[in-house]
């Protein structure tokens, strides 16, 4: 792999994970945004700029993440099976162990007090819907939300990509004997939304096709003749403002209305992905070219681990002392995300420097 195309992917997976911030820091009255979601509130400004950004613009980091981790693990599969999954214990079950144990122990400790109680209570990360406190819900509660519910929801990634790691040979078989029998069969899978626990079509579909244009030696470094970047933006924004504008006026809760949301929502992911990545370019020579920005960058998955619960904490927080502020919600969500941000990567520097053993566990021995 040559430096431009590993400077390319070290860019997108920090900024992948910096846009979380703006995915999950919405203050929008539906917490949890799906494909499919329409809004219920009336549309202004910030609640049409927050929809349009949090479940339209920035959806295209997943797919993007899992072609990257793909072509990757692709890169460097002629190393022992078991050797391999060993590693990837270490390096994601481990770390996925320790945040979703910290984000559960950061919400009881906030439970004991009842302003910072009722800021939990606010923000309702429990996936399953019980935003009791955890003294009520008990150890086997707990126990079920540290393993398969974690309130530090963003971890299911890792989960999935180490479910993926774990069958690779199995993937890479169909990937290489009969691709063009997998890759629209696993395409159809995501475009339809399939789901099932940490397995779903979107991550099948991009980790396969990231496995496909490394072993096949596709070209992913420089735009394609026939690829117009303006199109792909045009495309891009596009779908997405169509897609934001339906989320308010459509019936909710019908299978019509569903279906046309996930279909428009698909079509931006796909567009995105090709408009930011060969689109960008210049954009990434000139930050890769800045000494803080290469430094922030080595810092990727502490955020990824750190920001969630803490950004949505801090949200409900924001919104409620800020209310007498004109447009505060708007202004939460342009400040409250970037600071969390900041804050992680601070957070990260400080632990690398003190506490480098701990640091290493927590980020699977990244950024060394």
């Amino acid at each position: 792999m040559n430096k431009a195309l590993s400077q390319k992917f070290r860019f997108f997976t920090f900024i992948c994970i910096a846009l979380l911030a703006y995915v999950h820091g919405y203050n929008l009255k539906e917490t949890y945004l799906a494909p499919y979601s329409t809004v219920n509130e009336p549309l202004t400004f910030t609640s049409f700029f927050e929809y349009f950004v949090a479940n339209g613009l920035l959806r295209f980091r997943i797919p993007m993440l899992f072609i990257i981790s793909g072509y990757l693990y692709a890169a460097y599969d002629q190393r022992p099976y078991l050797q391999q999954i060993k590693k990837r214990f270490k390096t994601l079950i481990i770390p996925f162990l320790l945040w979703s144990a910290a984000a559960l122990l950061l919400t009881f400790l906030l439970q004991q007090f009842s302003y910072t109680a009722d800021i939990v209570s606010t923000a309702k990360l429990d996936q399953l819907q019980d935003n009791r406190p955890y003294t009520e819900i008990g150890w086997r509660g707990m126990l079920q939300r540290w393993l398969s519910a974690p309130v530090a929801y963003q971890l299911w990634f890792i989960v999935s990509l180490f479910i993926y790691n774990l069958i690779y040979p199995l993937i890479r078989w169909l990937v290489i004997k009969i691709p063009y029998i997998w890759l629209p069969l696993t395409f159809l899978s995501f475009f339809l939304g399939f789901q099932f626990i940490y397995i779903d079509g979107r991550g099948l579909f991009f980790f396969s096709l990231g496995i496909f244009l490394q072993k096949k030696k596709i070209s992913i470094e420089n735009q394609p003749a026939w690829f117009s970047t303006g199109l792909a933006f045009i495309f891009f924004i596009g779908f997405t403002v169509i897609k934001t504008f339906m989320a308010f006026e459509l019936e909710p809760n019908t299978i019509g209305t569903s279906l046309t949301l996930l279909i428009f929502y698909q079509l931006s992911v796909l567009a995105g992905i090709m408009a930011m990545w060969f689109g960008s370019d210049k954009v990434i020579k000139w930050f890769m070219n800045k000494k803080w920005f290469h430094q922030a960058s080595g810092f990727s998955f502490f955020l990824y681990g750190m920001h969630v619960p803490l950004l949505p904490y801090m949200m409900a927080m924001a919104v409620k002392e800020l209310s007498f502020l004109p447009g505060y919600r708007l202004l939460s969500y342009i400040i409250i995300p970037a600071f969390v941000v900041v804050l992680c990567i601070g957070t990260g520097r400080v632990l690398k420097k003190y506490l480098p053993a701990f640091y290493r566990i927590l980020t699977g021995g990244r950024g060394f």
